[in-house]
């Protein structure tokens, strides 16, 4: 009986999911920053619901600090959204620069992480804060 050596192929339905949710993640995200170019919200949740069910199975692996920086960037984006909102209560332009600042940084972190999957790399650990 010969012996065979079986190579089994990486499971690449993580990094389809992380590609899935960075893509939501990136329109969403680039409707906040151009204006007129509204995304729905609805995105946002999909993505954010496909990374807290798919964390799980992604422990352990490069792409596990994906899901958690996709994760950790709304999170904070929706922090900082309430606590900047009274902004466009009391005057409309500190609350827009506030928004539009924080709409960069969350498209900054968008992109930052899709090039770092793209090459196949985990996000840092000081840079999944």
């Amino acid at each position: 009986m010969a012996n065979h050596i079986v190579t089994a192929e990486p499971d690449e339905s993580l990094r389809t999911w992380g590609w899935v949710s960075y893509i939501l993640h990136l329109i969403v995200a680039v409707g906040a920053v151009l204006p007129g170019a509204q995304a729905s919200v609805v995105l946002l949740l999909i993505a954010l619901v496909i990374d807290l069910v798919k964390r799980p199975d992604a422990a352990g692996t490069w792409q596990q600090s994906h899901f958690s920086w996709r994760i950790r960037s709304v999170l904070w984006a929706g922090v900082l959204y309430v606590l900047t909102a009274w902004l466009w209560l009391l005057f409309v332009v500190p609350g827009w620069i506030a928004w539009g600042l924080i709409s960069l940084w969350f498209l900054y972190r968008i992109v930052k992480g899709m090039v770092r999957m793209n090459a196949g790399r985990a996000m840092e650990p000081a840079d999944v804060v």
